[in-house]
């Protein structure tokens, strides 16, 4: 019955536990003298666990109830709750271990002591604050069974559930490291994880990451490095050296029904170490990223489309489209993570969505970090739609502006990851202006990561809803330019989510369909033709060399040589084995621009449901390659709004109104699912046509751009 087995012998306490015991022998230079702190809410078992915990790195252990409290007061606890009410009881606790002190002990603290603000920032000093998070359910249980149908703060009709819930708030706030405990768990296995979430504190320099093109040696790159660097200097990308943790089923089910940000903040815990992001800082940063900033309360729902088949909706953020669910956080980490001492100009290169998502997360950050980050934007003059120019031509204030060029996305791209390669031009900006140049493409791993939580976050939502059970497989079928999406739903499935096939939806370009049916990356006289899904118009699909990495297990030898060739001869063919598991890991197909529209208007009039143009590449393909036997995810990442002419064309509508603000609202009127997209639609009214600046197909005209940009911002160092 997981914690209800809480009040086993002593003996099983001191069970063996499987940590090693090279790790466990470095204990005295683990903390310091520093207290381990377990805190949790009542149930939790921090007693029966802090002396596990105690007993296997040979500390003393103090359980604040009975060692502090009773000691204090000369009487037992439940006694004193009885005599002076909750609220004196609270403050009373508090004041007792504002007078505590202990040094290299291990320390189970009351499930109530979060609830005192002053005691809580001295016992913080003394320590490490480790959060059980244990299953209501399992606490709710455990706490019948010991009789105790009330604890401190429980007003007369407020549930047990109730109480515990508000008291999340507050072991939240504290927290230094949390143990997600699954449902089930014993209390061994909680002790077990206690002793793992210290030693991956200890080893924080484990946690480092490598470039896909790197030789394999020791590597001293961290999350924050990584964050601001974007790129690794040997033009490589950077990918964890350890992998995905994998977190088992007892884990992913504690995920099921909790809400969005809830689930990013557990997800990117275990992604991010604490020493780069605290984990308070990490929690204050996702809430602001996924909240009233979007349209849906769910952030990212799925909905049923028809037969097998659910539709994730990326596009409920400010720009609508799938970039926003990287975007309103990965600014933010950005920031924290930045270097005290220079500038950065942020350089991007979009095919139409990343462009205004990109702007308006670096927006919303607030205070000296708005004076120390400028933000440029690429973009092809022809090669996106008219409401996502306007979209990028909106933020004009301050430290961010859009550049169209006369090419296409590719060379936008390859022209930033030249900037980046080019010592005489970053030495002279760091030099002569104080500034260094990043990315905020999905190159970089901040904008990548956080993508790995709405794969996750489809799959939990189905599970919510009754369509699967835990452990049962789903499809997921996603339109692909840059691979970003694709490779985040790959390291979604190394995580534990039980993806069986992962589709890549490609259009007439189909670059990503060719790849992996026959091994061969071929650009020559390939030239890019524009299509309605101009946000996967892409021929060099940056992610996919992460992507090779991953199947090569890591053979960053082989990835330099076929990118390097790429660059070079502008074509690559991987080995045969290799292909083979390319095929296993991915599957792709390509859908023409009228299957593209017909399956628009099929789905619209058998469902009611309006597409955009990048889903129905999807749901076109999907359609080919699934077998039915398991549901099957669609990817939806961008609202209709933002290719109305194509919608219009694919609805044979006539008759359409010239000003997009007018396309949007009859849009509104022909369809309901899904609704007008607020934030587009005034993002919209507020935007001017005013001249936007064009650049030449020219590299040295786009580095012209960015030392204008920073010579006429507040980048320049005075």
């Amino acid at each position: 019955m997981g914690l209800l087995n809480a009040l086993r012998a002593v003996r099983c306490y001191l069970s063996p536990l499987s940590t090693s015991k090279s790790w466990l022998s470095t204990k005295a230079s683990l903390l310091g003298d520093r207290n381990i702190l377990l805190m949790g809410a009542p149930g939790a078992g921090k007693t029966t666990v802090g002396r596990i915990v105690a007993h296997r790195l040979g500390l003393p252990v103090i359980d604040v109830d009975d060692d502090v409290l009773e000691k204090s007061w000369k009487m037992p606890v439940a006694a004193k709750l009885a005599a002076v009410g909750g609220e004196r009881f609270l403050e009373e606790e508090g004041d007792a271990l504002c007078n505590f002190s202990a040094s290299s002990c291990v320390v189970s603290l009351t499930g109530s002591n979060p609830l005192h603000t002053a005691a809580m920032k001295h016992i913080k000093e003394s320590g490490l604050v480790i959060y059980l998070d244990v299953d209501s359910e399992d606490i709710v249980q455990r706490l019948t069974r010991m009789k105790v149908n009330r604890i401190v703060g429980q007003e007369t009709g407020t549930s047990m559930r109730d109480i515990l819930h508000y008291r999340k708030q507050f072991y939240e706030r504290w927290l230094d490291l949390r143990v997600l405990c699954g449902t089930g768990d014993t209390v061994e296995e909680v002790a077990e994880k206690v002793l793992k979430a210290m030693e991956r504190y200890q080893n924080h320099a484990s946690e480092t990451f490598v470039s896909t093109r790197g030789d394999g040696v020791e590597s001293k790159t961290l999350f924050s490095d990584v964050v601001v660097e974007g790129l690794a200097t040997d033009g490589g990308l950077y990918v964890p050296k350890n992998g995905f943790p994998n977190i088992d089923a007892r884990e992913w089910l504690r995920l099921v029904h909790m809400s969005y940000p809830e689930r990013a903040l557990i997800l990117l815990e275990k992604c991010i170490h604490p020493l780069d992001v605290p984990a308070s800082d990490l929690r204050t940063m996702i809430f602001k990223a996924y909240g009233s900033n979007f349209s849906s309360e769910a952030v990212a729902p799925v909905k049923h489309l028809i037969h097998n088949q659910y539709i994730q909706e990326l596009f409920h953020g400010p720009t609508a489209s799938f970039k926003d669910l990287a975007l309103q956080l990965m600014p933010q980490l950005f920031a924290y993570c930045l270097p005290q001492m220079c500038n950065y100009l942020i350089l991007v290169a979009t095919s139409g969505d990343t462009g205004s998502a990109v702007l308006s997360g670096f927006s919303r950050l607030s205070g000296s970090d708005t004076h120390r980050t400028g933000v440029l934007v690429f973009f092809p003059e022809e090669g996106v739609s008219e409401i996502q120019k306007l979209q990028m031509m909106s933020f004009r204030e301050g430290n961010a502006r859009a550049v169209s060029v006369l090419s296409d996305f590719d060379f936008c791209q390859r022209s930033i990851k030249r900037m980046f390669g080019e010592g005489g031009l970053t030495g002279h900006l760091a030099v002569e202006y104080s500034t260094v140049l990043s990315t905020a493409n999905s190159i970089n791993w901040a904008r990548l990561l956080p993508q790995v939580v709405y794969h996750s976050s489809a799959y939990l939502d189905l599970c919510r809803d009754g369509v699967i059970k835990f452990g049962e497989p789903i499809d997921v079928c996603i339109p692909s330019g840059n691979f970003g999406n694709a490779m985040s739903a790959v390291y979604a499935k190394q995580m534990g989510i039980p993806i069986r096939r992962i589709i890549c939806a490609s259009n007439h370009n189909r670059i990503i369909t060719d790849f992996i049916t026959t091994g061969e990356y071929d650009l020559r006289a390939r030239p890019l033709a524009l299509s309605h899904s101009p946000a996967i118009d892409i021929l060099k699909s940056s992610n996919l060399e992460r992507f090779i990495f991953h199947v090569s297990d890591g053979d960053g030898h082989l990835v330099k040589e076929l990118f390097t060739s790429l660059d070079r001869q502008q074509h690559f063919q991987v080995p045969e084995p290799l292909l083979g598991r390319i095929q296993q890991e991915v599957l792709a197909g390509w859908c023409s621009e009228q299957d593209c529209l017909a399956a628009i208007q099929s789905v619209h009039t058998h469902t009611g449901y309006l597409m955009d143009t990048h889903t129905a590449v999807a749901k076109v393909v999907a359609d080919r390659l699934q077998d039915a036997s398991c549901p099957m995810v669609l990817c939806s990442t961008a609202h209709h709004g933002k290719f109305a002419p194509a919608v219009f064309k694919a609805l044979q509508i006539q008759n359409i109104p010239e000003d997009p603000v007018e396309q949007l609202k009859k849009l509104g009127s022909t369809a309901s699912r899904p609704g007008i997209h607020r934030d587009m639609m005034k993002c919209l009214e507020g935007s001017s046509r005013k001249e936007h600046t064009v650049c030449q197909a020219e590299y040295g005209a786009l580095v012209e751009e960015v030392d204008n940009m920073i010579q006429s911002s507040f980048l320049k160092v005075m």
